[in-house]
């Protein structure tokens, strides 16, 4: 399958938001890196099965920015809220039908550590904004996936 980890866009300094962490919204950065990652998947005709989110506000704004662009069906699923791992990973797959390329919304640590731990590296920082495509098979092992793209989103900056 082609596993998409995509950490949600920029939604701005968290100690400066006053209201419930799930509540943070995107800030203008992370709905233009959420356009402009959306145009970019769009213009490579990519149509994943299901976008999968966080119920986070910053992830689901993210998520219903790129489904827009690709015309693409959105879920929420409360797990992606909270700590992943493997095996997490695989019951909401399992629960979503199991889509051979799904794109996963939600947050760090548990994005990079996802990343480096199905690819066998020491470390892959995803910043805010950024998609990973792993090939991995399923059951998901440690170090069974390869990782084929990883998108920041400098490498999307508007032109200028």
């Amino acid at each position: 399958m082609l596993l998409h980890l995509l950490r949600h866009a920029d939604a701005g300094d968290w100690s400066t938001w006053e209201g419930p962490d799930a509540a943070r919204p995107l800030s203008e950065k992370g709905r233009g890196q959420s356009k402009r990652l959306g145009r970019f998947l769009a213009d490579l005709k990519f149509q994943p099965d299901l976008l999968i989110t966080s119920p986070k506000v910053r992830a689901v704004e993210t998520a219903e920015i790129i489904a827009g662009c690709l015309d693409a069906s959105l879920a929420v699923d409360d797990r992606l809220g909270d700590s992943l791992d493997l095996d997490v990973i695989e019951a909401i797959l399992e629960g979503h039908g199991n889509p051979e390329a799904p794109i996963l919304v939600g947050h760090d640590p548990d994005l990079s550590e996802l990343v480096a731990t199905l690819c066998g590296a020491a470390g892959v920082p995803m910043r805010k904004g950024s998609l990973a495509r792993i090939e991995v098979g399923r059951p998901m092992q440690p170090g069974g996936g390869t990782l084929r793209w990883l998108v920041p989103p400098d490498l999307l900056k508007p032109k200028r």
